[in-house]
């Protein structure tokens, strides 16, 4: 059961010193950085592309690009926020066997954490579905920049993913695989996809040589993040959410947080490295 709200900060410093923590973050580590999120309070309802969506039709293909195309340069510009700064401080320091990240921003990274685990992929790079060639992301917008030469939009929303929502794509043009001429997407996992079984079995390594599982910024609505948490209670290990918002494994948590990622993280951070 939850610890009531008024006495976090004494029971969650005493339970998370001298342990070591698996990290496990989601949207709402990057809504500081202007990222949006699927779930958060106040989000708008979206939709996302399906995997099956997108391999059926080229029409859909060239729906997805356009928006992506478009929403790309806004997403790359976006820097880390504190949160991902406190986690690198707390790798630094020792405390984390490893971040597993659903995110697929890449903010991680930047931030200098070394230890990362990209669940979902990451959207700077895109993969062939034919050949499994693996490309740069920024050469690929070049290439769709050639494509479509004067194709924009100003003062369109972001979504969680990285596009834009925008409906006048049907003029876009989609490069192929440079390799094989193939059919290319983002190199993350879409609604409809699995996460590939290395992943998993790193990311449950790490949550085995853990004391402890820390969420932060995650509803665990999807099972990919949930299965850590169900992981963690076998284990037996004590479990600290940290989400604006319920989340899909209060019921499991030792303490909960109902609050924002940033400053918390950077609390926990100055307290125990």
């Amino acid at each position: 059961m939850a610890v009531e709200v008024e006495m976090l900060p004494m029971v969650l410093l005493k339970l998370l010193r001298d342990r070591r923590l698996a990290v496990l973050t989601g949207a709402g580590l990057s809504t500081d950085s202007g990222i949006p999120d699927y779930r958060g309070p106040g989000s708008i309802n979206r939709t996302p592309m399906f995997f099956q969506e997108f391999i059926k039709t080229a029409a859909n293909q060239q729906r997805y690009w356009a928006r992506s195309y478009l929403g790309y340069g806004r997403m790359n510009q976006a820097e880390p926020n504190l949160g991902h700064l406190s986690l690198v401080e707390l790798e630094r320091a020792g405390v984390l066997t490893g971040l597993i990240t659903q995110n697929v921003d890449g903010l991680h990274r930047r931030a200098g954490s070394r230890g990362v685990l990209d669940l979902h992929g990451s959207i700077d790079r895109v993969i062939c579905l034919d050949c499994g060639a693996v490309a740069d992301r920024a050469a690929y917008q070049r290439t769709l920049a050639v494509l479509n030469p004067g194709f924009a939009a100003a003062g369109l929303e972001l979504a969680p993913d990285g596009d834009v929502i925008f409906e006048e794509t049907g003029d876009f043009k989609v490069g192929p695989c440079a390799h094989c001429g193939g059919i290319l997407k983002p190199d993350v996992v879409f609604f409809g996809e699995s996460v590939p079984v290395p992943r998993v079995g790193q990311a449950t390594k790490w949550v085995e040589q853990a004391d402890c599982l820390l969420v932060a910024g995650s509803s665990l609505t999807v099972y990919s993040g949930f299965r850590f948490v169900r992981q963690a209670v076998k284990l037996g290990m004590p479990i600290v959410i940290i989400n604006r918002g319920p989340t899909r494994g209060d019921q499991h948590a030792t303490v909960t947080l109902n609050q924002g990622t940033s400053a918390t993280l950077d609390a926990l951070a100055r307290e125990l490295r």
